[in-house]
């Protein structure tokens, strides 16, 4: 099986379909329905560099990366296999977004990951992370979710500012028919009766 993977892989054409290669890793294309393999392991990365759009497959084991910055992984939509083990995470807020997009991803992948630093934090698996551990993060949420929060925010507002509305609608138009209703009665006693001729 091993020895497949190998002559697959040798077959592979260093190409990334019309993107760049990070200069640090090797990239392979694996036709165009099926993206690109990307090869970052075990070249002392401490951050991570731009990757292409197309990845299908990502092995940034063996590095020396703390974190992921936030969005990094996003826009790798075609992405199905991700190795990552093998770096010394720094488990603080910065941490937070590759637990969270990991959970979403691929939870084996998560489980494999421990952290490296702060000294209280050291080999606790990532996944195990909670709020207590990472203390308090100003700002936790990449700039999209803040986006959607202002959003839902705006949105709220919107049907309260409504149900406001219909409610003095209804209000108002109770008053009308009320006033109608009133002002009918007050008219037929008014007019006189007309006596029928017989």
């Amino acid at each position: 099986m091993e020895l497949l993977a190998v002559l697959g892989c040798a077959l592979l054409l260093p190409v990334v379909l019309g993107e760049d290669c990070p200069s640090p890793c090797s990239c392979w294309s694996l036709g165009e329905e099926w993206g690109a393999r990307v090869d970052c392991s075990s070249r002392g990365l401490l951050s991570l560099p731009a990757l292409p759009r197309l990845t299908r497959s990502l092995l940034l084991h063996n590095n020396s990366l703390p974190s992921i910055p936030a969005g990094a992984l996003d826009s790798l939509g075609h992405l199905q296999e991700l190795e990552l083990w093998d770096n010394p995470w720094h488990c603080d807020c910065h941490i937070l977004y590759l637990k969270l997009w990991l959970e979403d991803f691929s939870l084996p992948t998560l489980a494999r990951l421990r952290c490296a630093s702060p000294a209280h934090l050291r080999m606790k698996p990532l996944g195990q992370l909670t709020g207590n551990d990472l203390g308090v993060c100003i700002r936790l949420l990449p700039t999209k979710c803040l986006q959607f929060f202002w959003r839902d925010l705006v949105l709220i507002a919107g049907v309260v500012i409504t149900f406001i509305l219909v409610a003095w609608a209804l209000k108002v138009a109770k008053k009308l028919v009320c006033q109608l209703i009133l002002g009918c009665r007050r008219l037929r006693r008014n007019i006189p009766k007309t006596r029928k001729v017989q």
